[in-house]
């Protein structure tokens, strides 16, 4: 893995000193040793416009020599008010409401809040349990965790999560879960009658909602739901007066080639509750969204009226006017448009570079998904090639992770996602910025491709 001798006071969330970054401009990074990288993942598929975008800038400067703070309890301020107005009426009537966050883990925490705020208010607190799926993640927090599943990210903290309130069923993994009998048909009855069957388990006036995520990013890595999925799971939440609620802390804010990825990756089907961030903010400032329908407004208008939730940073006006910047330069640039045209190329030239005839990494590349910005490409090793290899007790996702960086791109690696124990996985997660060319598309290709096979041929026996 990459790492220098250095020393350091901060305790890395790796097991390795992690680079130094000093410079970044579009989709490169310059590193203290001198080295530039090309960002293929924005980060955490945040820089969706990339670094040091001259607008954004402009707009964070300028938002300094005004208002840098205040707090949300006592004021408000411009780019938030703006900035919301922004989020509800570019949204086509699917949310009447917003509410900031500090980012993606206490979005989703607020959704939690307010959707049990709801109930609370609207005279049904006997509805106390969310009901979400396995191999979700929701964010780094207790309740997030408790909400989500991931076997190894739970496992330290089991004795302390909320089994009580918080449920799951199936993820909607048809690569992995999908009988060879079904049709994509029948496995959505499957799992939509597993929903069902859940929520009469638990008492179906006792169900707060059911949680997922509309593209599934950081456990089985940009694996999208079979088509029916979303709208055959609102229908068991509308038959029970339960909210229906999406997590696009990743897959949102036009990751998925659409503003919401609902409206490409989910039938189309808006939310009650929606929890966006990565892209909102683009990595120039930390930020965060809850957005709330007419239902959910409604219901706290005729109640308390207020978000009973809050954080001290919450509508930050640097956060904010660094936010409403990167939505300006996303619809002004037309870069939707350009993040799936992009997308499409890149999942051509993948396919054509790990999957192609006489490839070495063919047998492996077990699946390569995605759309507009957001790209997953699976390995397995469980085939008759697989006796080739010896990876020597390390796993290959990050193996690749940690050769691409050393070579000069930024890739994210991911394990454990492809069996419900967490034990089986190698994915890679491609997520550029959308406003990347072409040529840089050609680019990551290029030396993704060539991690692939050096990896491979080096551990083969």
């Amino acid at each position: 893995m990459v790492s220098t001798i250095r020393p350091s006071s901060i305790l890395h969330r790796t097991p390795w000193v992690p680079p130094v970054a000093v410079a970044a401009e579009g989709s490169y990074i310059e590193l203290e040793s001198g080295q530039k990288l090309l960002d293929a993942v924005g980060g955490a598929a945040v820089a969706c416009v990339g670094s040091a975008h001259p607008a954004v800038n402009k707009a964070l400067k300028d938002q300094i020599d005004r208002v840098s703070y205040v707090y949300n309890m006592q004021l408000s301020n411009q780019p938030a008010e703006e900035l919301a107005t922004l989020l509800t009426e570019g949204s086509n009537g699917a949310f009447e409401l917003c509410g900031f966050a500090s980012g993606g883990s206490e979005a989703m925490e607020g959704v939690i809040k307010l959707a049990r705020q709801y109930f609370h208010e609207t005279g049904q607190p006997q509805r106390t349990n969310f009901i979400a799926r396995e191999l979700s993640f929701h964010g780094n927090t207790v309740a997030t965790l408790s909400l989500a599943y991931h076997p190894t990210r739970r496992a330290p903290y089991a004795a302390i999560l909320d089994d009580q309130h918080f449920h799951h069923v199936s993820p909607a993994y048809a690569k992995r879960f999908q009988r060879p009998e079904e049709s994509e048909a029948d496995y959505v009855e499957r799992l939509r009658a597993e929903l069902e069957a859940k929520f009469l388990a638990l008492g179906p006036d006792t169900v707060i909602g059911f949680v997922a995520e509309t593209v599934v990013g950081a456990t089985t890595g940009v694996v999208p739901a079979p088509k029916g999925y979303f709208k055959a799971m609102k229908s068991v939440c509308d038959k029970y007066g339960a909210l229906f609620i999406l997590d696009e802390v990743m897959s949102g804010m036009g990751r998925m080639g659409t503003l919401h990825a609902w409206e490409s990756f989910g039938d189309g089907v808006a939310p009650d509750l929606q929890a966006v961030a990565k892209g909102l903010g683009g990595g120039y400032a930390s930020i965060g969204a809850v957005l709330m329908s007419k239902r959910i407004a409604t219901g706290l208008r005729g109640a308390s009226g207020i978000w009973k939730h809050g954080h001290t940073y919450q509508g930050n006006p640097l956060s904010c006017a660094a936010a409403l910047a990167v939505q300006k330069v996303v619809a002004s640039e037309n870069l939707l448009e350009n993040c799936r045209t992009q997308g499409a190329y890149l999942e051509k030239l993948l396919k054509a570079r790990l999957q192609g005839p006489n490839v070495p990494s063919a047998p492996f590349t077990f699946d390569i998904r995605g759309g507009g910005g957001f790209w997953g490409i699976e390995f397995d090793f469980d085939c008759p090639e697989g006796a080739t290899l010896d990876f020597r007790g390390q796993q290959f996702a990050m193996l690749l992770q940690a050769h691409a960086l050393e070579s000069g791109i930024v890739i994210m690696g991911m394990t454990g996602g492809a069996n419900l124990e967490g034990t089986k996985g190698d994915v890679i997660l491609l997520a550029p910025a959308y406003n990347i060319a072409a040529q840089e598309v050609e680019k990551i290709v290029e030396m993704f491709g060539a991690s692939v096979d050096a990896v491979l041929e080096a551990h083969r026996v």
